[in-house]
């Protein structure tokens, strides 16, 4: 089965991170996962949230296995289950409704209080005046009413009088603004009970004891088991299992617990936590809809007295309790079938690398080399797919029937003709194979410089005077002066952008317009050059994209007046530029190139993926320069690659994040026909 692992990733020991997993405990259970057979994807959900929904569309898993906290909020907990229940993805774990309710520790006291399980008496307190009169008898217990993993909680947790009360409470509210639950602390020990689905006693395992064997900790009057004991001191608390308590508390306890699982809703494993009187009176504190399950965790000490006799039994229980759930079961019919897919690869294999020093070999310039088109298919097969090539030569159409695809990874740039980069989107759309990428009518255009530029500038954005010209004798408008850039009107990869491409005098122009015209049989791109920063945005989403910041190309010889990025610049590494990403810009520059990006996406029609070219003029304003509706993909070379990079986005993400709306556009496909 396929399984996508999200959680959070431990960054560092901040107290933000601290109900995060460590890489340790990433690690450890994606090997268990996959010592039971599964085929695993682990997801880190820390930060984008339109990240992990693209990873998620383009593995497009049987099953995720969910330990993400989320990073903001009451109900952060509840956010990943809602987003799979919305994306129709079965989990482990509890729904959203249930993970809302027991991150907020008064709001579960409410609901347990009323199937008759004891809880110390509490109230929620927002706004420091609202502590007057209250009737709790101390010591008091001041926590975060929805925080885990002990946030919040120190040796200065338990006051004893008004006082304290009232000298302790304001800072810890300004803290945790959410709100402090203040709760009658019952003297005793804590004693927790795991829950794990579908064992004996409904689940409800054998309960668990903290002994806190350090001489700092036996030192202290009140014994809780506070954030530092968590992590600072976690080598000075043991854990007991069984619980050193009486069969009447330990009855007593698991009867409680089958009334909170029930009450609450609780799916698949959780950990409740209760403290014990000296006479053996349990009181029900909290529960933890996600508990934990690194190495030596609890859980599985206590799962080890209920028959499961390892880790990986204990994972496998998670994972078979949510499959029953969901129904789904290996040979069951309503098993998920399109986990994995078969991906058609389009491309141009460059079998004739260019020469930087010798434009006359840049043919195959927009092709791509063979460590670039592994790299996708890499990241392709990573998400579960099998991949199969179709590269795009003239039999194209005939390969394309015989490979049988459900969806295709387009980056071919076509072989002939000025609109080539459509030849092949438009044999998709012919026989209805979704694909990624722009459409027929897109690619067309914005290969079509003058074409693309006439479309944004009707949707608002600037662009430098241009005219296109088609041989030596054409004349260029009389209100457009000097310098200008001249270049091919429809290539890519700055094919013909050369030295001389800047052109001073009508000398200088007719000389480069022949050139151009003659080596490319199109016209020639003839625009106001213009004196600024250049830089480079990369967009990634279906209609509303997200834009990615910016990337600047900053020419390091400032003593040319008119640098421009060349043709040889995009071969070989350079020391005339450098890439800047993200780029070093004000909020009011990226602002003003987010909205130019977003409109010339919008405008052109572009789709799941481009990268804008802009260029500021004398005046600090912003031009468009041209689209690339199918940018570059070399790993650690081309511009969309190093801006995704520099937002954070790694390799197999971004190839990822490509993917996923065409698949997401093949399942709606295969939902309408068969309805």
């Amino acid at each position: 089965m396929k399984i996508a692992f999200i959680h959070n990733l431990k960054q560092n020991d901040s107290e933000e991170h601290a109900e995060f997993d460590t890489l340790e405990t990433v690690e450890f259970l994606t090997t268990l996962m996959r010592e039971l057979g599964h085929e695993v994807l682990p997801v880190d959900v820390t930060g984008s949230i339109t990240k992990v929904v693209h990873a998620l569309e383009a593995f497009t898993p049987d099953l995720v296995f969910n330990t993400a906290e989320g990073e903001k909020g009451r109900f952060r907990e509840s956010l990943y289950p809602s987003i799979l229940t919305q994306l129709e993805i079965p989990y482990t774990g509890s729904d959203p409704f249930t993970c809302a309710m027991t991150l907020d520790k008064n709001l579960t006291k409410l609901a347990i209080s009323q199937v008759n399980v004891p809880t110390p008496k509490s109230i929620l307190i927002q706004n420091i005046n609202e502590i007057k009169n209250h009737q709790l008898k101390f010591p008091l217990m001041l926590k975060p009413n929805a925080e885990g993993s002990s946030k919040g909680i120190t040796v200065d947790s338990v006051v004893e009088d008004e006082k304290q009360l009232t000298t302790r409470l304001p800072d810890l509210l300004k803290k945790y603004p959410e709100g402090m639950l203040v709760e009658e602390f019952i003297i005793g020990k804590d004693v927790t009970v795991p829950f794990i689905s579908g064992q004996s006693n409904n689940g409800i395992l054998e309960p668990i004891e903290y002994l806190f064997d350090g001489d700092v900790v036996k030192k202290r009057k009140y014994q809780i088991y506070d954030y530092s004991l968590k992590n600072d001191l976690a080598d000075q608390v043991n854990i007991k299992c069984p619980a050193d308590i009486s069969e009447t508390t330990k009855k007593l306890i698991q009867d409680y617990g089958k009334k909170i699982i029930e009450k609450l809703g609780i799916k698949d494993l959780a950990r409740i936590d209760f403290r014990v009187t000296d006479d053996g009176t349990p009181y029900f504190i909290e529960i933890n809809a996600l508990p934990s399950l690194e190495q030596g965790a609890g859980l599985y000490e206590a799962a080890k007295r209920s028959g499961l006799k390892s880790e990986i039994e204990v994972i496998d229980a998670v994972i078979k309790s949510a499959e029953k759930r969901f129904n789904l079961k290996i040979g069951n019919k309503k098993k998920r079938n399109s986990s994995k897919l078969r991906i058609g690869f389009a491309f141009n294999q460059k079998r004739i690398k260019p020469d930087a020093s010798n434009p006359e070999t840049d043919n195959e310039a927009e092709f791509d080399g063979i460590d670039t088109l592994n790299a996708i298919r890499g990241a392709i097969t990573s998400f579960g797919h099998d991949v199969i090539d179709l590269e795009a030569t003239p039999n194209f159409a005939q390969k394309l029937i015989e490979a049988q695809v459900d969806v295709v990874f387009n980056i071919s740039e076509g072989v002939r003709g000025r609109f080539r980069e459509s030849q092949v989107p438009a044999t998709l759309d012919l026989m209805d194979i979704p694909y990624t990428g722009s459409d027929p009518s897109t690619l067309a255009i914005t290969l079509d410089k003058a074409m693309a530029k006439r479309i944004v500038t009707e949707a608002g954005v600037k662009t430098p005077k241009f005219a296109t010209l088609t041989s030596s004798k054409d004349k260029i408008p009389a209100d457009m002066t000097y310098p200008m850039m001249v270049k091919p009107v429809a290539e890519g990869s700055s094919k013909g952008v050369l030295p001389n491409s800047v052109v001073k005098n009508a000398e200088e122009l007719k000389e480069v317009v022949t050139s151009i015209t003659s080596r490319y049989k199109q016209g020639a791109l003839v625009e106001e050059f213009l004196t600024g920063r250049e830089f480079t945005i990369g967009l990634l989403g279906e209609t509303k994209p997200e834009v990615l910041p910016p990337m600047e190309i900053v020419f390091n010889d400032k003593s040319n007046p008119t640098p421009i990025y060349t043709f040889a610049h995009k071969q070989d590494t350079n020391d005339e530029v450098t890439y800047v990403a993200p780029a070093e810009v004000d909020e009011k520059l990226r602002r003003e190139l987010e909205t130019a990006a977003k409109k010339c996406f919008k405008a052109l029609g572009c789709r799941d993926v481009a990268r804008m070219d802009f260029r500021l003029d004398s005046f600090g304003r912003v031009n468009f320069i041209e689209c690339n509706p199918l940018p570059g993909l070399t790993p650690e070379w081309s511009d969309l690659c190093i801006i995704a990079n520099g937002a954070g986005v790694n390799y197999q993400q971004l190839v990822g994040r490509i993917l996923a709306p065409a698949i997401k556009r093949y399942k709606l496909k295969s939902k309408l026909l068969n309805t």
